[in-house]
């Protein structure tokens, strides 16, 4: 899981739901451009086109706005900026093999969930060489559900995290980087700044902080 830090909602969007009167109250479903699609974009932006959850890069024709509570069970977070984020994969056709947004779908538990908004949800994980994704501590429930609810884990992520992994620690240089070179670049892929943001950085991120654990 990839933290998000949370900006100001769109203009446009504020405006639309203020125009609620007695006749006519702002709901998700009536949301229609331009007002949906700054939403997109803004949530895309403040994200650096990345998915809240896999990381992977996103775009307006890949990702779709994700509700973090379901507004199935929670429509007076429909509307709710700090609910809503970029998720990858826009549709849900037959035969795409589903993960992060789609396949949580309307799944939630107040108990078992972990919030990209949340300080330290990057480090409830653990990343292997090979890809695989695991709970930073075996007893930690909610990081294992987050697994199993997003589908972290399926091959195609695992393939992902492992090229970013041993795109940026080759065997070179994993005999020969300094743990000052290790946090400069855990800085780096943390540090908000768009030009320094890649797909699955925070896996990158996460590996080289367990590099500095060990």
């Amino acid at each position: 899981m990839r933290r998000v830090i949370k900006g100001t909602e769109p203009a446009s969007l504020t405006e639309w739901k203020a125009s609620a009167n007695e006749d006519w109250t702002p709901t998700y479903p009536t949301l229609q451009n331009p007002q949906r699609r700054d939403l997109h974009n803004s949530l895309l932006q403040e994200q650096n086109f990345l998915c809240c959850y896999c990381g992977a890069e996103t775009d307006l024709d890949n990702s779709h706005i994700e509700h973090f509570r379901p507004q199935e069970r929670y429509q007076p977070l429909a509307l709710e900026y700090s609910n809503l984020h970029a998720s990858c994969l826009r549709g849900t056709n037959k035969g795409t093999l589903l993960h992060c947004g789609h396949r949580k779908r309307s799944w939630f538990d107040e108990q078992l969930h972990i919030s990209p908004l949340e300080d330290d949800c990057e480090q409830r994980f653990r990343y292997l060489p090979n890809g695989k994704i695991q709970s930073n501590h075996p007893a930690d429930a909610p990081a294992a559900t987050m697994i199993e609810k997003l589908a972290l884990d399926i091959a195609y992520l695992t393939k992902r995290r492992q090229e970013a992994i041993t795109r940026v620690f080759d065997e070179q240089i994993l005999a020969s980087i300094s743990d000052t070179e290790l946090t400069l670049l855990v800085q780096g892929l943390r540090s908000g700044d768009a030009n320094k943001q890649l797909a699955f950085g925070h896996v990158v991120a996460r590996y080289a902080e367990q590099l500095l654990a060990s």
